[in-house]
């Protein structure tokens, strides 16, 4: 595809070449900074002076001035020219000789007496190896041998420095460093000269068409390959590009990167070097020569010499994204990197792009777009500019100038097609939900937090409650009308919650509750507020809930009480008291706070149990005098009763009991509640005699018994047995439930007190479990205590052995013998022993622990 990357400008015309000569034919130029030279086909040497200027059109142009022209004394043509600017040198082949001129006089200079004679080509090495800045290298091909000549040049002298044979008589060649490419007759090669390795590259045939060797980078070369190529080919023989396919009648190439420049019979064509593809054709007729100086290609015909003006690179690159030619323009622009200074570059390359990723964004090419704005760090308000409306009336941002696009906005991208529309919305709504968490965003959080909620609740997006959920910097005074706007009610309470207005928050909600306003992004949201309420440090808005709550459902309203978590500080706390106080007039949601404290919370105040106890009391005797109560109604009230009157010890068990005692339907609650008092066999008869539950009865003698010793519970179920057996009752002894007990808990009895109360018509064989079980728990309280002693015995004897281990054998003690704390001799033999059998005074012994003891108190 094509790019305009040269414009054509005349340099030299015609006339001031011949003047009036018509047979007069440029045959070889060279260019020095603003020095043109030509060598014609009559032996002269022309020196102009190039001016640069622009056009009042902004275009390029040159003034060229005749400074000199000198005629060589020859009638050969002027073949080539090599500038030498550090010697101020001129280097002329002219009939297959060498020689040496003044650049500003063109005088011929002396070259120490040698003189290069049957040269058919030259070419100056632009990557000396020499090192001195005196002095220029250059290689010569000599008609007479198959070789090429090393030479140095000097101001006043020519060395030739070394000669290297080829395998065949070189058309063409080209220099860098040590390397040498060379066009043979047949082929191409590389040729080291200083080691004289060689690397054969491609068959050519140098008679059937003109050979080219161009140098074009450090050990790079162009060559003019078979079929039409331009290859490239490295020092190592390695064409590490792609090789570009130009006209098979190339005459000259020249590189001016990122392209190659060829020239043919009646055409100039322009490649890139990194796609390969043709950019640029000109029509250039007579064209003859093609060479590119420090970047400046002169191109001349026979007549006249024209230069190649490259656009800027910036121009070549927006022409680009003009025509949409993404990939092409981002392609150019990497290669630009090398021309730009850094800087420059870095600012240039993500403005580009940006312009690319705004392409691609009208062509709905989204991920492509996604990643130019994030490798061009896109200010994200470019971005969002484009959607009416998104951006905070606040916002003080204006687009970048010169415009990254030529887009007004998303009407003028869509057209009013709807289908667009929304595909434009949901790409904003994931490369800001990208954004968000990115540094470069960090400065203008506003304008992204704010246009993401906007889309969010116009497209009914389900991320709108994350966003308001988590950490935003959403502007209020914008997203609050756009979210009524849009019936998003209980978002906007999430607002006004995040943004400290917790009132705002929960009169917005309330509404929703009852139906004054219609949202239905929570079903629940009546339970969403208790749990608000619950964890909201405000008590004022609390109570000021707490009614409306409660009187629409008592059960769930009241969590705000019973949710509220105990971490919290002095703020945020309740008083349990006030919160009774307050639910006084709701008996159903107080019940379930008593509850929350005592069973839950396990708070050990007797007011709060026995409060609960007596509300349980209340609802179990208000049901019993309902006729319509299920049983089902009765005995869940009546559980729940029982269980508290056993578990808990805190109530006022003798106001529970007046409460109860005229209740003869309540008969095992008053029998708990004897036994709280100690009253044991009062507790017994009701549930034996009037109750006649036997089970129960055991079960209350196993509960009344927990947590206490052997013979409290063994006196108790005594108790039992005795009133089992007691014959002054109506209905006489219970035989049949007193041996059921005794067989059921014999370890529990002493069997000598039970023989003494059994009457004596009773048969062994009834009591047989009895005292089979009895019997058994004897033995093995017997057999558990010898065990027991034995134990204490052996652990004893260890001990004793212990002892007599550490005090070891016998300890030797004499007159001549000193104690190894005060030094002197034992007078009587009692002694202490130190670790290790050292012998001391027990007086200095006592001492010594005495001063220890001081010193740790000290200490």
């Amino acid at each position: 595809m094509s790019v305009k990357a040269f414009e054509l400008v005349p340099a030299v015309e015609r006339e001031q070449v011949m003047g009036d000569k018509v047979r007069i034919n440029i045959e070889c130029i060279e260019c020095c900074g603003k020095h043109l030279y030509l060598g014609t086909n009559d032996c002269f040497i022309h020196h102009f002076l190039l001016e640069e200027h622009t056009t009042a059109k902004g275009m390029p142009a040159y003034n060229a001035q005749k400074l000199l022209h000198k005629f060589l004394g020859l009638k050969k043509p002027v073949l080539e020219l090599k500038a030498a600017s550090a010697l101020e040198r001129l280097i002329v082949l002219c009939d297959s000789t060498i020689t040496v001129v003044d650049m500003v006089t063109l005088e011929p200079v002396p070259t120490g007496g040698n003189k290069l004679k049957g040269v058919t080509a030259f070419c100056i090495n632009e990557n000396p190896v020499t090192g001195d800045p005196f002095c220029v290298e250059m290689a010569v091909v000599s008609a007479r041998k198959r070789a090429v000549q090393i030479c140095l040049v000097y101001e006043d002298r020519l060395q030739v420095l070394k000669e290297v044979t080829t395998p065949e008589q070189p058309c063409a060649l080209s220099l860098d460093g040590y390397f040498i490419c060379l066009a043979l007759s047949t082929q191409y090669m590389i040729l080291n000269y200083s080691t004289a390795a060689s690397q054969d590259l491609f068959p050519y045939d140098c008679e059937e068409r003109k050979p080219i060797v161009k140098r074009i980078g450090r050990e790079e070369f162009l060559l003019a390959a078979p079929g039409g190529l331009g290859m490239f080919a490295n020092a190592e023989g390695i064409s590490q590009r792609a090789p570009v396919s130009w006209s098979e009648n190339v005459i000259a190439a020249s590189v001016c990167f990122p392209y190659v420049v060829a020239l043919d019979e009646g055409f100039v064509t322009v490649h890139s070097m990194l796609d390969q593809q043709l950019k640029q054709t000109l029509p250039f007729r007579d064209g003859h020569l093609l060479q590119d100086f420090e970047g400046k290609v002169v191109l001349a015909s026979t007549k006249a010499v024209y230069i190649l003006v490259p656009l800027p690179l910036e121009r070549q690159i927006q022409d680009l994204l003009a025509s949409h030619r993404v990939e092409e323009a981002l392609t150019l622009t990497e290669a630009a990197q090398r021309n730009i200074p850094k800087e420059k570059y870095q600012i240039l390359y993500k403005r580009i792009l940006q312009q690319a990723g705004f392409i691609q964004f009208g062509q709905l090419k989204f991920l492509e777009a996604k990643e130019h704005f994030r490798k061009g760090l896109l200010d994200v308000r470019e971005l969002i500019s484009l959607y009416p409306l998104l951006l905070p009336s606040s916002s003080t941002f204006t687009r970048c100038h010169p415009p990254l696009h030529e887009f007004a906005d998303l009407n003028h991208l869509t057209q009013g097609d709807k289908e667009k529309v929304q595909r434009f919305k949901r790409f904003l709504i994931s490369y800001l939900h990208e954004v968000r968490s990115v540094e470069s965003a960090n400065g203008f959080r506003e304008d992204v937090d704010t246009a993401l909620l906007k889309l969010y609740a116009e497209t009914g997006h389900d991320s709108l409650l994350d966003l308001l959920a988590s950490d935003n910097a959403c502007l209020l005074t914008d997203c609050a009308p756009w979210l009524e706007k849009h019936l998003k009610y209980f978002a906007l309470g999430l607002l006004y919650h995040y943004n400290g207005q917790d009132s705002a928050a929960l009169q917005m909600w309330v509404k929703i509750v009852k139906g004054d306003l219609q949202d239905s992004t929570r079903p629940d949201l009546f339970e969403y507020v208790v749990d608000f309420l619950s964890f909201c440090s405000n008590l004022d808005l609390v109570w000021r809930h707490a009614d409306w709550l409660l009187q629409k459902d008592q059960k769930i309203g009241v969590q705000i009480f019973t949710k509220r978590p105990d971490s919290e500080g002095k703020r945020g706390q309740l008083n349990p008291d006030d919160v009774i106080g307050y639910l006084q007039k709701h008996n159903k949601a107080l019940v379930l706070y008593l509850e929350h404290l005592v069973l839950e919370k396990r708070l050990k105040k007797e007011k709060y149990h026995t409060h609960l106890a007596v509300l349980y009391a209340d609802r179990v005797l208000g049901l019993m005098s309902r006729p319509t109560v299920t049983e089902e109604q009765l005995s869940a009230a009546r559980q729940k009763l029982q269980q508290l009157l056993k578990e808990s010890n805190l109530y006022r068990v003798q106001l529970l009991s007046n409460k109860l005692q005229d209740s003869e339907l309540l008969l095992p609650e008053r029998a708990t509640l004897h036994g709280k008092l100690e009253e044991h066999d009062k507790a017994l008869h009701i549930l034996v005699h009037q109750l006649k539950d036997s089970p129960a009865a055991e079960e209350y003698c196993s509960w009344a018994s927990v947590n206490q010793d052997q013979a409290y519970r063994q006196n108790l179920f005594h108790q039992l047995l005795s009133v089992y057996l007691d014959p002054d009752v109506p209905g006489g002894p219970q035989t049949v439930a007193a041996v059921d007990l005794l067989n059921r808990h014999a370890n529990v009895f002493d069997a000598v007190r039970v023989l003494d109360l059994l009457p004596e018509e009773w048969s062994l064989p009834l009591l047989r479990p009895f005292l089979c079980g009895a019997l058994r728990s004897s033995v093995h309280a017997r057999c558990t205590s010898r065990v027991a002693v034995g134990l204490a015995r052996a652990e004893n004897l260890q001990l004793k052995h212990d002892r007599l281990k550490y005090r070891g054998g016998p300890i030797l003690v004499s007159e001549k013998k000193g104690c190894q704390l005060c030094h002197n001799t034992f007078s009587e033999p009692d002694c202490a022993c130190l670790p290790g059998g050292k012998p001391v005074h027990i007086h200095c012994v006592t001492k010594k622990a005495l001063i220890s003891s001081i010193s740790e108190l000290f200490t």
